[in-house]
């Protein structure tokens, strides 16, 4: 392994919460020094030519459909995806056919990932089995295996008692389980935020109120065991008192919302285009501004692309049938940066959701650019301009809401432990 110096580079540290030129020395798969000014010998230089090198990005719930629906996204695909989109560790879900929920379905899944994907792979595991909220997993074996947390993703666990027995399984033990804020109920069948755009285009609607209520009910039950908690993505000013307060209590709570519900709004379904159709669904612009709001203060902690691949057949339905979600391992940096551009969030901010804080709730070394921590890097343009294709994607699913989309920001290169996994061609 070679020492490696980047020169002329714009360093984004979330950590220190600094954007400012200067030089970085990787050795041995780790970040060996920097400075502003007097660079050390290296066996290779790289010119960053002023672009900005940063942490890589750790991204909290990418779907990756193996086992069960290959066809929509393997770990090769994803990994590819995720290191052209400068994501350097994937946390991935667990909502596959079989659901992730023995140790020998995450072991095998586990073996693929590292086989097969470019970049790190951590895997999430259900939180019950078949995620159906009748029976907890074993979460000690899932742990021993090499769960990093524990979800059931959109399907949320409506039997309390089941919830709160594996919140204090889970206590015991020190996982971190996952929630998805929502009130089942009330969300069923929901296309739409209620309001009066839905209500003008006939869509099924959920008022923003389903967040608040599942949020609550969540966070009265972390009151009763202790249990550290992540709810996966807050979209609705109506939820953002409630989380505060959570975490004005000394609850061990963090929160994350997806890079859809930050650069899009309601509106943008306007012509029933089912590529915007997510789930929860897209909000209003308020919703959206009170969301980046909370960002900046550091009220939410992470930003993740919710990577949801689905197929043509699942998509080319009317809204309403069709599936819910989008792929965006690749689009998540150049979207995140539309926020920079702005001038809503500024790149060390960016940076703390996309990088440190996911890596450090997932008790991992990176997300930093200090000396000693991985050398888990992107390197990229902030700036340059391009005409997103969805066909030039990596992903085998195309459903990207940002197909023909004016963005900018391109990554430049990717690095895993100093070695480039990708290359701007």
């Amino acid at each position: 392994m070679t020492r490696t110096l980047f020169i002329d580079a714009r360093l984004i540290d979330p950590e220190a919460g600094t954007d400012a030129p200067g030089w970085l020395l990787i050795d041995k798969g780790v970040i060996a020094g920097r400075g502003a000014e007097g660079a050390p010998q290296a066996d290779t230089v790289v010119d960053c030519g002023g672009h900005c090198l940063a942490p890589g990005i750790v991204d909290i719930g990418v779907k990756v459909c193996e086992p069960g629906e290959r066809h929509k996204e393997s770990y090769r695909s994803a990994g590819l995806a995720a290191a052209a989109g400068g994501v350097t560790t994937m946390a991935t879900r667990p909502d596959t056919l079989p659901a992730i929920d023995s140790p020998e379905v995450l072991e095998f899944v586990a073996r693929r990932a590292n086989e097969a994907a470019p970049v790190n792979v951590l895997v999430m595991a259900a939180l019950t089995k078949g995620r159906q909220g009748r029976e907890m997993t074993e979460i000690g074996f899932l742990m021993d295996a090499g769960a990093v947390a524990f979800t059931d993703c959109d399907h949320v666990v409506t039997d309390t008692k089941v919830l709160s027995r594996a919140l204090s399984y889970a206590r015991s033990l020190g996982a971190l389980v996952i929630g998805h804020p929502q009130d089942p109920g009330l969300s069923a069948g929901a296309a739409a935020t209620s309001g009066k755009f839905a209500s003008l285009r006939g869509l099924p609607a959920v008022s923003p109120m389903a967040e608040r209520m599942g949020l609550d009910r969540d966070i009265a039950l972390l009151e009763m065991t202790g249990a550290r908690y992540h709810a996966d993505q807050i979209t609705t000013a109506r939820a953002l008192p409630a989380l505060q307060r959570a975490k004005r209590n000394g609850l061990d709570i963090t929160a994350g919302t997806s890079i859809h519900h930050l650069t899009l709004n309601e509106l943008d379904v306007s012509d029933y285009r089912t590529f915007f159709k997510v789930k929860p669904p897209l909000r209003a612009e308020e919703d959206r501004q009170a969301v980046i709001e909370a960002l900046r203060e550091g009220l939410i902690d992470t930003i993740s692309s919710m990577h949801t691949p689905q197929d043509e057949e699942s998509k080319r339905l009317p809204f309403e049938e069709a599936a819910s979600g989008a792929v965006a391992l690749e689009t998540l940096l150049p979207a995140a940066l539309r926020l920079y551009h702005a001038e809503a969030l500024d790149l060390p901010t960016l940076f703390r959701a996309m990088a440190l804080n996911p890596a450090r709730r997932l008790g991992l070394a990176s997300g930093r650019l200090a000396v000693g921590a991985p050398a888990d890097l992107v390197l990229f343009d902030p700036h340059k301009p391009f005409v997103l294709d969805r066909f030039a994607l990596k992903s085998k699913s195309k459903n990207t809401p940002f197909d023909g989309a004016r963005l900018q920001g391109r990554v430049l290169a990717t690095y895993v432990a100093g070695t480039v996994v990708h290359e701007a061609e």
